[in-house]
């Protein structure tokens, strides 16, 4: 098999679409309309290349297609299609290469290296700005920023050494790793803490300063530490508190999985929150900013921002956010058990 970056001159040429969807191919990929065989399907694309090269039906699965491509770079991305190269090899590494996987799409912590291999690909868990100079890796070997389709050149021929000997690599991973490691600790000494609702499935997840600062994520330019926060929450809706001087800066997300199509982990409900922002207006009296939608981000839902979009300090105190949220939610429950009466 080879590999050829996704461009619009693939368009009639007959491919296997790894990780992203796009048209006239066999997909093996997880992202929402894909049209991946059953019998493969898993939750990462990682997942779903492994069962197809394992499969004693891959000859069919494939209908004797060569070309492998993908449309974006990241963690599972790279690692779906050096599965698919690597054929049969890549199955003397399935533990690590779905782990990493995970920690790069849905920023879940199976061990220190996964989160770690993780890094070097695709960069630290949390995007934002200040967070977008893509893959350490590529950065590296290249000795300059590059585009996607030549980063995919040059860590494709690294990935089994990476998964194999990540410390070869740790002044690509040490920095990123002490910021998910220091969040990590600040849950585990009970500074950061989880509050679960289980009635209604929210998760209060309030962080402590001490994640913030110089050594770690910035609340004002980072979006979360997701990796910590994925390992400490069991809810489908994540309210992330974190103290300002000056109030509370607000984030609202779904799981971080919720973005993918799944087999074991549950699919999550989206919810319509436009009346909540009204209300939650109404009850703000912080002048600094706006409860609004944000979905910049493929799990974020509502933040509190100022003009600049940044966050910004909000003077409602997490239980009154928490509990103007559980009565929306419960509203929502009636009208839709209303609607199933009918």
């Amino acid at each position: 098999m080879r590999f050829e970056f996704y461009h619009s001159g693939l368009d009639d040429v007959p491919k296997l679409s790894v990780d992203g969807t796009v048209s006239n191919s066999v997909h093996f990929s997880h992202w929402v309309g894909n049209e991946t065989p059953t019998e493969v399907k898993a939750d990462t694309s990682t997942e779903i290349v492994l069962n197809l090269v394992g499969s004693p039906n891959k000859a069919n699965l494939t209908r004797g297609i060569e070309l492998v491509t993908n449309n974006h770079f990241d963690t599972d991305g790279v690692l779906s299609v050096w599965a698919a190269l690597a054929g049969e090899r890549a199955l003397e590494l399935r533990d690590k290469l779905i782990s990493a996987a995970e920690a790069g799409d849905f920023c879940e912590f199976r061990t220190e290296e996964a989160v770690r291999t993780s890094i070097v690909i695709q960069g630290p868990d949390q995007a934002g700005p200040g967070n977008d100079s893509g893959s350490p890796l590529a950065r590296l070997l290249a000795g300059e920023q590059v585009d996607e389709a030549r980063a995919y050149e040059l860590v494709l021929p690294e990935v089994e050494r990476v998964l194999t000997r990540i410390n070869d690599y740790e002044h690509l991973w040490t920095d990123a790793w002490k910021k998910v490691a220091a969040a990590i600790d600040s849950f585990e000494r009970g500074n950061s803490q989880v509050i679960e609702f289980v009635g209604s499935g929210l998760s209060l997840v309030t962080l402590a300063p001490e994640v913030f600062g110089p050594a770690g994520f910035d609340p004002t330019r980072h979006s979360a530490p997701y990796t910590a926060i994925a390992s400490y929450t069991k809810g489908s809706l994540f309210v992330i508190a974190t103290p300002l001087k000056a109030g509370w800066a607000y984030r609202i997300d779904y799981p971080y999985y919720s973005w993918a199509e799944t087999v074991v982990r549950p699919p999550i409900e989206r919810h319509d929150f436009s009346q909540l922002l009204d209300e939650l207006n109404q009850l703000e009296s912080s002048s600094e900013g706006v409860w609004q939608t944000d979905n910049h981000e493929m799990t974020s839902v509502i933040k509190f921002l100022g003009s600049h979009g940044q966050f910004a300090a909000s003077n409602l105190r997490p239980d009154e956010v928490v509990g103007s949220f559980e009565v929306a939610l419960s509203s929502q429950k009636r009208a839709q058990a209303s609607l199933r009466a009918k």
